[in-house]
């Protein structure tokens, strides 16, 4: 794998783990670019490459990450399927801001949904939990030393084991649902949670990574900012 190059990416990524997955609701802050545009995320500084990582899709084929999205807006997430709360979220608002956007600029964007958690999430559990919100987006896993080199590769912290999630008594497959929370399902016991960075890395066209997304963003922000990530 080759690192990518994330000085402050990196430190806005430590700066929003959230333990056992936390739905902040912090207002996006737009960031200048040239041209007299601007992103309604956070933009690193200097601009991250797209790193290069190979994990397996959810029909176990081999993904080259970098080959696969390569020269298109890519929006990535780490995240786990029993995530309560930020993951059901990010994919959630993801999904609402395609559906905001032109059919042909839907059809330029990837979605990939990368797990921290894998001694769980394996291909089937992560297509099933991801169609929740669209067959299109991709899931990837691997064995947990592989999944957290990728994350590495990505300038993001591996996912670290927590306590478990506060679920409804009688039903461990249901939890307690913070304000914002988007409506999801879990398939079986929610188990131990996985703190994780709860942030939306979106690459551009020309392969970097100009804005990254945290808690609180909406999906106009993220549609708004497409055509400007799908520009070369």
């Amino acid at each position: 794998m080759r690192p990518a190059t994330l000085a402050t990416a990196l430190v806005v990524a430590t700066t929003l783990v959230t333990s056992g997955c936390s739905a902040g609701k912090a207002p996006g802050k737009a960031a200048a670019l040239t041209g007299g545009a601007s992103y309604h995320g956070v933009e690193p500084e200097p601009v991250p490459a797209r790193p290069e990582f190979v994990l397996q899709d959810t029909s176990g084929q081999r993904y080259d990450f970098g080959k696969e999205t390569r020269g298109r807006p890519t929006y990535v997430y780490f995240g786990y399927t029993n995530c309560p709360d930020e993951c059901p979220t990010a994919m959630a608002d993801i999904a609402a801001a395609l559906r905001q956007v032109a059919p042909e600029l839907k059809k330029k964007a990837r979605v990939v949904f990368v797990t921290t958690d894998a001694k769980r999430d394996n291909g089937r559990v992560l297509r099933r939990w991801l169609d929740q919100f669209s067959t299109t987006f991709v899931g990837l896993t691997g064995s947990q030393a592989e999944v957290d080199a990728a994350a590495r590769a990505s300038g993001v912290p591996p996912g670290t084991v927590g306590p478990d999630p506060q679920t409804i008594p009688g039903h461990p497959d249901q939890h307690v649902e913070k304000p914002g929370t988007a409506p999801h399902k879990h398939f079986g016991p929610l188990g131990y949670s996985v703190a994780h960075s709860a942030v939306i890395y979106a690459y551009d066209a020309s392969d970097r990574l100009p804005v990254v997304y945290p808690g609180g963003i909406t999906p106009s922000d993220i549609a708004a900012d497409l055509p400007v990530l799908a520009r070369q």
